[in-house]
């Protein structure tokens, strides 16, 4: 397989818009067959590539080897491998990219990981990595130009650095636009955002990118809003900003299971839509292990023209990628 920044500027390149789909490795086995049959149908829609999560500190480093090396070989989709550094020391980290190069894994999405479960903040461990842009040199150093590396944006700022002040917050999101030109310059090759539902936020972010001299892709991630609580915990865990009008919607249908599903699909098919005409070249979309949602919106955008066949079995997940 090839590295996907080759895919990508390929599209770029003909002026056709792409998508691609993120996973996160489930917790018991009849979950990882759920999710691989998933990813057969998936596939076949003609992702420009797939990404499966990394757990904090490797706690599910093994599965998440296993998906990886499954959507690689046997499903046959070009895939991008989280890694981070929460709890990973250098020889922990050569020996995952190890595994990951011997199944034909060319892409790695390096980043720094939530801090472990029960803790609040992050702290390397003795021989281990900070940062992102520690792990994206490292990968570099040792690996030459073997990996594809993509590497995590964010248009509202890092999480851990969003404060109250508003002085203190221009030059914390100036700081952090600094820190992934870093990131860049040592190696990675496109970014992928966090989450966000405020789109002008994202194309202002990609504005301040341009100026700011980060010339690779950037891929707006889009979570698609699927059930009143996860939206709640996942917006809370990400300090992600949610425009007035669509949280008092939200907040209208919360009883209303299918509602909220049917007005995700229909607030990201209006989100996607917006973003492709202002000049993202694609979509990421984080799917939760699920389907319908995430296909649904590609659909009304035109991304995709096949109905989805089935339908959804693993509780919904993700822990926020961070840098």
């Amino acid at each position: 397989m090839s590295k996907i920044i080759d895919t990508l500027n390929a599209y770029i390149e003909r002026g056709q818009p792409f998508y691609s789909f993120e996973f996160f490795p489930p917790k018991t086995d009849e979950g990882v067959r759920n999710l691989q049959e998933r990813q057969r149908r998936m596939v076949k829609l003609g992702p420009a590539f797939c990404d499966i999560t990394w757990g904090a500190g490797g706690s599910t480093a093994d599965v998440t080897l296993e998906v990886a090396g499954a959507m690689q070989q046997e499903i046959g989709m070009n895939t991008m491998m989280h890694l981070t550094c929460t709890n990973m020391s250098i020889e922990k980290l050569h020996e995952s990219l190890e595994k990951a190069k011997s199944m034909g894994i060319r892409n790695i999405l390096a980043l720094r990981g939530d801090p472990p479960k029960g803790e609040t903040s992050f702290t390397a461990v003795d021989g281990g990595f900070a940062c992102a842009l520690d792990l994206v040199k490292y990968i570099r150093q040792e690996y030459g130009d073997y990996f594809g590396i993509c590497v995590s944006g964010y248009p509202e700022t890092h999480p851990d650095l969003i404060v109250d002040d508003p002085v203190a917050m221009e030059a914390n999101y100036r700081s952090d636009l600094a820190y992934l030109k870093a990131k860049v310059e040592a190696g990675a090759d496109f970014i992928i955002t966090q989450l966000f539902y405020d789109v002008d936020c994202f194309l202002a972010f990609m504005r301040d990118c341009r100026v700011e001299g980060i010339a690779v892709p950037i891929l707006p991630g889009l979570m698609p809003l699927m059930t009143y609580g996860g939206f709640k915990r996942m917006t809370a865990f990400c300090k992600t900003r949610v425009p007035a009008h669509i949280a008092a919607t939200v907040e209208a249908l919360k009883d209303n299971d299918e509602a909220i599903k049917a007005y995700g699909i229909s607030l990201g098919t209006l989100m996607a839509q917006r973003l492709l005409d202002a000049g993202a070249p694609g979509i990421h979309m984080y799917t939760l292990n699920l389907e319908k949602s995430a296909v649904g919106i590609l659909q009304h955008v035109g991304l995709v023209k096949v109905e989805p066949e089935a339908e959804e079995a693993e509780e919904p997940q993700r822990l926020a990628a961070t840098a």
